[in-house]
């Protein structure tokens, strides 16, 4: 199955961590404040783990607040200290009723209970301080029946559940280093990639391929995205990433160094790298050469249901050594492949492709303000100008990007004399992205590649290829070949060639 990208997009999309905390407190303040719990927050934020504090002041009439409930919703775990008196405050227990809320309407937020000095099986039967306090709310607060009912099965709920028990005279130091390492390992475990500054138009191609993925289904899948250089493949992948890792027991996003392709050392590195994403720190993993990994990534993962990405595929040998069959991985595994080479995808018999392609002329608009005016519209004056980057960019992100960048606050004639020199010569960080997809032809391909740039850029594909074949050119595989790669198109038999990759071709020449 073949999948084309639409040409409508959302220019707001935002595909980053939808994380406000990795961490939020429930606890009585005047049990735990001023020692366990100050020592435990301490020792979180030492590491670096976002944590919001639930501090009392906040607290205003009989409701939560709505920034408390946000809080919550934005929060990946939830640290709940069951002191002697956490019952006794209805906040507390309408806290406990949110978060239990959320973790089962999220397969990525977690509960943690604390059990400080008190007993699970009290909080569960409701004995001691804790019936106590489900008294006094029925008795004084006027408490309805249902509420009660609810605070009840919480507490229930919550002392079911695996946490931490402190005893007393415990070793409090050893007890907080054992939370901050657990809690330290699963705000660890998928971090979010950067997508992209300003997102443009990205959220439809993330739905798109989520579609193609399946994710949740039992086989394993393997798809592919295409796409010249500098079309958005690999922000688009970290998008995904983003999206569905956290369902998977493991993931990766394994980024290919294409100029190292060939070089042993390279792959054996890659090997090494993917084992201690997907399995663990482990030093009896160490891969020493391609063999040997090839048959620790089999025996490993053939029962583990992960994610994995390889960004810029370019060499089939990659492929071989990486992810050779899907039954290397476990049932519910999904496998995607960026790559500027179709062909590749075909040869290792993905499941789908997905062809990207360059933005639309609003988001193309949009995206390229955003670099170059820090706003969604151009400054007065330069709207002409902007027009102008638009058609010579051809709408590929990367060179927008790069264009717009180099333009920031810079006057108009500096504007002109920018668009002179970019029509003359590429600005090095474009020139080096189309370079590459240049270097790696044949020989063969190289020369049909400058020969359509010179003379055959929109004309009749029968036409060029009964030219070229009569200079023994054999276009019959070479064209083919420079399509599979995405340097060249045809619409309705016409060839087509990017205007940025024509004006490469006719520096090279």
């Amino acid at each position: 199955m073949a999948l084309s990208t639409i040409s409508s997009y959302s220019s707001s999309s935002s595909v980053t961590s939808p994380w406000l905390y990795d961490v939020f407190w429930s606890f009585r303040g005047e049990d735990t404040r001023d020692i366990f719990t100050a020592h435990l927050y301490h020792a979180l934020t030492q590491k670096g783990i976002p944590t919001y504090l639930d501090e009392d002041e906040l607290r205003r009439g009989d409701e939560i607040s709505p920034a408390l409930f946000q809080a919550i919703e934005g929060s990946r775990i939830f640290i709940i200290i069951l002191s002697k008196n956490y019952a006794s405050s209805t906040w507390c227990l309408d806290e406990l009723l949110k978060m239990l809320d959320q973790s089962k309407k999220s397969k990525q937020q977690r509960v943690l209970p604390v059990f400080y000095h008190v007993d699970p099986s009290d909080i569960r039967h409701q004995r001691e301080s804790f019936g106590e306090a489900l008294a006094k709310h029925a008795e004084k607060l006027n408490v309805d029946n249902k509420k009660l009912q609810l605070w009840k099965a919480a507490l229930q709920e919550v002392a079911n559940l695996s946490g931490y028990p402190l005893i007393r005279n415990g070793n409090e130091s050893e007890f907080i280093e054992t939370i901050v390492q657990d809690v330290s390992r699963m705000a660890n475990d998928h971090l979010y990639l950067h997508v992209a500054e300003h997102p443009v138009g990205l959220k439809p191609h993330v739905e798109n391929v989520k579609l193609c993925l399946s994710v949740g289904t039992k086989d394993i899948r393997m798809i592919g995205i295409f796409g010249v250089g500098g079309i958005g493949k690999t922000t688009l992948a970290k998008a995904i990433y983003n999206s569905i890792a956290f369902e998977f027991e493991a993931s990766c996003f394994l980024l290919i160094d294409s100029d190292t392709w060939n070089q042993v050392n390279r792959l054996v590195q890659l090997q090494n790298t993917l084992l201690s994403k997907l399995v663990g720190e482990c030093r009896s993993l160490k891969v020493d050469n391609i063999d040997m990994g090839i048959n620790m990534i089999k025996r490993r993962l053939h029962s583990k249901r992960v994610l994995l990405i390889l960004d810029g595929i370019d060499h089939s040998d990659q492929l071989k050594v990486l992810v050779g069959t899907r039954n290397w991985f476990g049932k519910g595994s999904r496998i995607i492949i960026t790559t500027r080479d179709q062909h590749l995808l075909t040869a290792q018999g993905v499941d789908s492709t997905y062809e990207m392609m360059g933005l639309n002329q609003d988001d193309a608009f949009h995206l390229f303000c955003w670099q170059a005016f820090k706003s969604e519209k151009p400054v007065d004056g330069y709207g002409e100008f902007v027009e102008q980057i638009i058609n010579y960019a051809g709408r590929l992100p990367l060179v927008l990007t790069v264009l717009g960048s180099d333009l920031y606050g810079r006057i108009k004639k500096e504007w002109e004399s920018a668009l002179d020199q970019y029509r003359k010569i590429h600005h090095q960080d474009i020139q080096k992205i189309l370079q590459t997809s240049y270097d790696r032809l044949s020989e063969n391909e190289k020369n049909v590649f400058l020969d359509i740039a010179c003379f055959f850029n929109g004309q009749q594909l029968y036409i060029v290829t009964w030219m070229l074949d009569s200079f023994g050119s054999d276009p019959n595989f070479s064209i083919p070949r420079l399509r599979e790669k995405s340097l060249i198109s045809e619409f309705h038999g016409i060839l087509r060639m990017h205007n940025l990759l024509q004006d490469m071709d006719r520096e090279i020449v």
